[in-house]
């Protein structure tokens, strides 16, 4: 008698209305499964349209195309002798869902709607989509004409139910679902469901597949059974990277693990497992049992199909894995890598153009590029034939095979220093070596010609000529004088984007790559329309800390010597006079923080979501062997004031890649006001008072009683 069951997920990268690459994407996924014995198979949440349609779903051609792509699988000779469980949007009764369609043989099982949409961070699924608030209920669903035709079926079941084969039972969550305080997967389980299948659209942050891999093996732990975890991988069309971490289960352990950063569009993961594991497993709980004897059941679609052969006695079964996480460091130095490759493809540009100006930041997004360089080769030495493909049409050369990262990213990337007099010769040599160390394309130029020009017709209009505060000048002469060299290195690089192939007698252009980090993003620590101001910034998500330390990871990994001396070196803006040849402008001194300091006000701010009042409460306790009360307060409403002051500057911040909870981007992520009182007058009378009423109780305790 058949038990042991080969099933087969996958992570797909998937591209917002990509219709016609998604489905030979699925069509691969479904052949590759198939041809390891898999008689079912998952794909990411909907996989046929794409993850990030974002307000697409609201254009009936996203649910045509849907329709249209279902029809052609489900009459490939690829789809048969195999369930599929593929995602889509689907309107039902005049209202959109975000569903999974099962199905065998031309025969749709299964319409399963998706019961708890994601609306949080990130997501906002119910702007599109209405969840199915019907638990263990089913409708009809009149299939239109052009499926009536393929199926020969005129309705079919829509709703919250789970499928019966002759030989096991089978049930449905969609990502959110597994992420809720009482999942489906629970009552599933102990309503004998042994196989549960979830498809996930969910995005990379740092050091968050533990969460995942978690959550996945405690179902099964609990309550026994086979979990099968599908996701979206790559870049589809915005700031997320979804991050792939394709898994399989079974009571407690995990019997496969895919790759969380990879170049290959499709990945499928296989396991045989033994049911009978599974009901010997559940057999010995007894508190599972005497919940499940009480549990209400799930209505139960008859599947005239087995997932296990008659005869599988000498079939061997898969073994159980230890999960593999990455590094913070290893994480930033292949995501965000991955996203640029899709980007880079996607867009059909010839590279990218970094203003190379020999710090931290810009040399982590040079170490970046040269990432992906190194995974690119990588990929096509394991004969890797879609990287291969790209690559040459990047390059615009048919027979090109890249030989190493160093000349590989001579080809992609092409770096600039921008000097001015107040640069020093330390940068300008740090930012040359390290652009010889990688391979990449460099250019030297002065901006002092056009910063002179910029300012002279100032001085021609209005007969003043503003000076920096070193020379004699105002605040506000100061800050001016910077910003005038910022912004020209702005519209230098574009212009060398676009041209700079061009004067080489190369096809294409480039895209220019921005590289301030989150905390300075947080804080406004950046000029409007400078060289933050982007095509992409593949670092806008991540903070200086976790920077460094991905810079010393490159250093080591990719035997890159220079990165000692970028690191060492103090972090300057080179906008403000040399003095004695010596930089005299530190990031820090200019933000009157440290960004360790600013680390801590950006996950307060947004992760545990605090105001001003609150922040200072929190940091009493947390810097109080280090700080006075009056010394957080001043801190609190030091960093509330600038941050209020500069937040107009997030409503144009570069698309960044999206690593981290407390991300300041106006876009979607972070939603506020970009004009405020920046006295904050209520919320700082109410931290005075406190800090008052402290240092007169400190001033008692010191006193002693009378």
């Amino acid at each position: 008698m058949g038990r042991k069951v080969t099933v087969a997920t996958c992570a797909l990268n998937q591209w917002a209305l990509d219709f016609e690459g998604n489905l030979q994407r699925i069509l691969k996924s479904i052949e590759i499964a198939k041809s390891r014995g898999a008689r079912y198979r998952i794909g990411p949440e909907l996989e046929i349209c794409g993850y990030g349609c974002w307000d697409h779903y609201y254009e009936s051609d996203t649910l045509l195309h849907s329709l249209q792509v279902l029809a052609t699988l489900l009459e490939s000779p690829v789809t048969q002798d195999i369930i599929c469980d593929v995602g889509m949007p689907v309107m039902h009764r005049n209202v959109r869902y975000n569903c999974r369609v099962i199905f065998l043989n031309r025969r749709i099982l299964l319409i399963r709607p998706k019961m708890a949409l994601a609306n949080e961070a990130n997501y906002r699924e119910l702007r599109w989509f209405t969840p199915w608030s019907r638990s263990r209920q089913v409708e009809e669903y009149f299939l239109p004409r052009m499926l009536q035709d393929l199926t020969k079926q005129e309705t079919v079941l829509f709703g919250d139910a789970v499928l019966a084969t002759w030989d096991t039972c089978i049930g449905s969550e969609v990502c959110e679902e597994l992420w809720t305080p009482h999942s489906p997967h629970v009552d599933m389980g102990l309503d004998g469901v042994e196989i549960i299948t979830n498809a996930s659209g969910s995005h990379h942050m740092l050091r968050k597949a533990h969460a995942r891999v978690d959550l996945v093996t405690m179902a099964t732990t609990k309550n026994g059974g086979i979990y099968l975890l599908a996701n979206q991988k790559g870049c589809d069309g915005d700031r997320l990277y979804y991050d792939g971490c394709a898994m399989i289960a079974m009571n407690g352990r995990i019997f496969a693990q895919g790759s969380q950063f990879s170049l290959d569009d499709v990945e499928v993961l296989t396991a045989t497992l033994d049911l009978e594991d599974v009901r010997s497993y559940r057999a010995e709980i007894s508190s599972r049992n005497l919940a499940a004897s009480r549990v209400n059941p799930y209505p139960r679609v008859k599947v005239d199909f087995a997932l296990s052969c008659h005869d599988d006695l000498l079939e061997s079964v898969s073994e159980p894995v230890e999960w593999k996480y990455h590094r913070p460091e290893e994480e930033i130095s292949l995501g965000p890598a991955c996203w640029l490759w899709d980007y880079l493809r996607r867009s059909q540009q010839a590279g990218f153009f970094l203003p190379l100006s020999g710090g931290v930041d810009s040399a982590a997004t040079a170490c970046l590029i040269y990432s992906m360089c190194h995974q690119i080769c990588e990929a096509v030495a394991r004969g890797n034939q879609e990287v291969l493909t790209d690559i040459r049409a990047i390059v615009d050369e048919s027979s090109y095979i890249p030989q190493n990262p160093q000349e590989l990213c001579g080809h992609v990337l092409t770096t600039c220093y921008m000097a001015s007099e107040n640069s020093s010769q330390e940068t300008c040599n740090r930012a040359q070596k390290l652009a010889q160390q990688i391979g990449s394309y460099h250019i030297g130029l002065n901006i002092d010609p056009a910063v002179k020009a910029i300012v002279g017709i100032f001085s021609l209009v209005t007969g003043k000529s503003p000076l920096f505060a070193a020379h004699g000048g105002g605040r506000r002469e100061d800050l001016a004088l910077q910003n005038v060299q910022a912004r020209i290195r702005m519209v230098l690089a574009y212009l060398f984007a676009q041209l700079s192939l061009w004067s080489r007698g190369t096809c294409g252009g480039l895209l220019v790559l921005g590289s301030a980090n989150v905390d300075e993003s947080l804080l406004g620590y950046l000029t409007k329309y400078d060289c933050s101001s982007a095509d992409i910034n593949p670092i806008g998500g991540i903070s200086k800390t976790d920077l460094r330390a991905f810079v010393q990871f490159c250093m080591e990994r990719f035997q890159l010597p220079v990165l000692q001396d970028i690191l060492s070196a103090p972090a300057t803006a080179e906008l403000e006079p040399l003095a004695d040849g010596q930089v005299s402008q530190t990031d820090e001194d200019d933000m009157g923080m440290t960004y360790s300091e600013l680390s801590v006000y950006g996950r307060l701010r947004k992760i545990a979501k605090v105001g001003p009042y609150s922040m200072f409460c929190k940091l009493l306790n947390m810097w109080k062997d280090t700080c006075t009360p009056r010394q957080v307060a001043d801190k609190v409403k030091q960093f509330f004031w600038k941050y209020s002051v500069n937040r107009h500057k997030m409503t144009t911040l570069t698309p960044a890649y999206h690593a981290e909870n407390y991300s300041p981007d106006d876009n979607r992520f972070d939603l506020r006001p970009f004009l405020y009182n920046t006295r904050w007058p209520w919320q700082f009378r109410c931290i005075e008072s406190q800090v008052l009423q402290l240092e007169r109780k400190s001033r008692q305790d010191l006193d002693g009683p009378d």
